[in-house]
């Protein structure tokens, strides 16, 4: 495959994204294809840095705008340091979220303005867009419970710990996301086992990989 793709997997709190993006990394993988899976907030070590620092319960007292700006530049790092050389070198990349996360947290849960969003995200990725997105999208009460029942000792992150109304407006923001940019961002039924959501999330790739790259499961 001489041309990189880029997938992206989105979805609120308990919607099973990484373990969906792990599974499609490994049946990628199993097809030949060349993946590399990563993460944001974190990616590089400096990535992993902040992401300490973002999801930490003890940064509790930290600003919208530090917040935004720390993600930014997190994503300025993943993308130069990351993304586009696996691109560049003919990768399938699988990041367990991207610039639609902001939108949805940022934008719609703490409220800040879209197209101040967008002209940041345009600085920090250059541009750099998804080939595909997959949003698993799930009941707001359901997702949190999922996030109670896997935590230990109540070890949940500072994103976890926000409001339901926070949790909901988040929702709303990657729904939103999904409607202005259809042909691009597929919303995934979540509210399932693993399995079930897994072979719709492969329905959607493969589907994609054929029309793109005329690649074909074998």
């Amino acid at each position: 495959m001489d041309e990189g793709v880029f997938i992206t997997v989105e979805g609120i709190e308990g919607s099973g994204k990484s373990t969906q993006g792990r599974l499609l990394a490994d049946y990628l993988r199993g097809t030949g294809l060349p993946v590399t899976e990563t993460r944001e907030p974190g990616g590089t070590a400096i990535g992993e840095t902040i992401r300490r620092i973002l999801l930490s319960p003890s940064s509790n007292e930290i600003s919208t705008e530090t917040e935004l700006l720390l993600i930014l530049a997190c994503r300025a790092d993943h993308v130069a340091r990351v993304i586009k050389p696996a691109l560049e070198r003919g990768e399938v990349v699988i990041s367990d979220r991207y610039a639609d996360a902001t939108f949805a947290y940022q934008g719609f849960g703490r409220k800040v303005r879209l197209e101040r969003i967008r002209g940041l995200n345009e600085v920090a990725t250059g541009g750099l867009l998804p080939d595909l997105t997959l949003i698993l999208d799930l009941d707001v009460d359901t997702g949190l419970a999922r996030v109670e029942e896997r935590s230990v000792h109540g070890d949940t992150d500072r994103f976890e710990r926000e409001t339901l109304e926070f949790h909901r407006r988040v929702r709303e923001g990657y729904r939103e996301v999904a409607s202005r940019e259809p042909d691009r961002v597929k919303v995934v039924d979540a509210d399932d086992d693993i399995e079930a959501v897994h072979e719709r999330i492969l329905a959607i790739v493969t589907e994609f990989l054929e029309t793109k790259l005329g690649v074909r499961d074998n």
